[in-house]
């Protein structure tokens, strides 16, 4: 279940914000914005939209920054209502995209790349880490060594997700399919208490969570394979990048205000990340030190496309794609939108 979060504060405007012009919309998805130093936005800023609904999301840590310090209520001011929603998992941050109960969402590349395919309107507009958030795990002294050992056995996964990805091309490796496991379809946090349940045989994990499973239940990482995981995603709908720009600025100069912020301060975001997850400090330090790499460009291309060109075929032959290859394709030719997070890098 999503939780949701209504957070107002004063119309503090943060020094140096690069605001658009005044209505902020774009004539086309694509069409130039200039948000040069000189349009800081002031107390008589008039913003395209009332109303911004974003997700945060464990996985994502950069969210839970700009959450905390109210980075976006800040720029934007109290004449724009922001809401926050928490996604559990890339899944839901895009059935919240497509559903439009939110304007923006935390995902993982290859979810993104699944959705878009699928006919979701969305498109990629800011970087927010380069993890190794997925792996696959069994419990404590399990006869399971080896991916190999997965054919016939129970393996919890969450469709939709990179873990169910990193599972597929896990398998690929050993000549297996999704077809020769038995797939149990549960969100991440229930596919952990499954495997600690004794219910399933293995688990796609995703951090925070296996983390967590690793220090408090004894579990392990049977197969790890950092080139199988894709790029977080920050992900808005085609309608609020072409309607409200200049609020899409805001909330992509407030995750590259985040971002530096985290890279200065690791043991801070290590605690808010322990804090809103509700796990152990040490668990959230492995998490933020070991697999989360932040230190990336926000700006979204060729690096991101690389990793989604390998993962395509394995949506075309799960069949996870109902347009097929063509689908998959059209996704990759036109799932980036850049501009904003470069004018964020171009900002003094």
């Amino acid at each position: 279940m999503s939780t949701i979060v209504r957070r107002t504060v004063p119309a503090i405007i943060l020094a140096g914000a690069m605001m658009m012009a005044t209505t902020g919309c774009l004539s086309g998805e694509n069409a130039a914005q200039d948000t040069g130093a000189d349009t800081a936005a002031d107390s008589d800023q008039e913003w395209s939209t009332d109303s911004l609904s974003i997700d945060f999301a464990t996985y994502n840590p950069l969210s839970l920054i700009v959450r905390d310090q109210g980075l976006i209520e800040d720029a934007l001011g109290d004449d724009v209502t922001v809401e926050w929603v928490q996604s559990a998992g890339s899944n839901k941050a895009n059935e919240f995209l497509r559903a439009g109960s939110i304007d923006v969402g935390s995902t993982a590349g290859s979810a993104a790349l699944l959705a878009r395919a699928n006919g979701s309107p969305i498109k990629v507009i800011d970087i927010y880490s380069q993890p190794e958030w997925s792996a696959l795990v069994v419990p404590e002294g399990s006869d399971i060594t080896s991916v190999a050992d997965l054919a016939g056995r129970s393996v919890a996964a969450t469709p939709g997700t990179d873990p169910y990805f990193f599972l597929l091309q896990a398998l690929e490796t050993e000549g297996l399919t999704i077809a020769d496991v038995q797939l149990q379809n549960l969100q991440h946090a229930d596919g952990r208490a499954a495997l600690d349940a004794g219910s399933v045989d293995a688990w796609a994990g995703l951090d925070p969570i296996m983390a967590a499973a690793e220090s408090e239940s004894g579990d392990e990482l049977v197969y790890r394979n950092v080139d199988f995981n894709s790029y977080g995603f920050l992900n808005a709908s085609e309608e609020f990048i072409t309607d409200h720009a200049d609020v899409a600025q805001v909330v992509v100069d407030a995750y590259e205000q985040a971002r530096t912020w985290a890279l200065e301060n690791p043991d801070e975001t290590a605690a808010l990340l322990a804090e809103i997850a509700g796990i152990d400090p040490a668990v959230a330090e492995t998490v933020i030190t070991e697999r989360s790499n932040l230190d990336v460009s926000g700006i979204p291309g060729d690096d991101q496309l690389a990793v989604l060109e390998k993962i395509a075929p394995v949506l075309v032959e799960s069949g996870s794609v109902q347009g097929g290859e063509a689908a998959v394709q059209a996704a990759l030719d036109s799932i980036i939108e850049d501009s904003f997070a470069r004018n964020a890098a171009d900002a003094p």
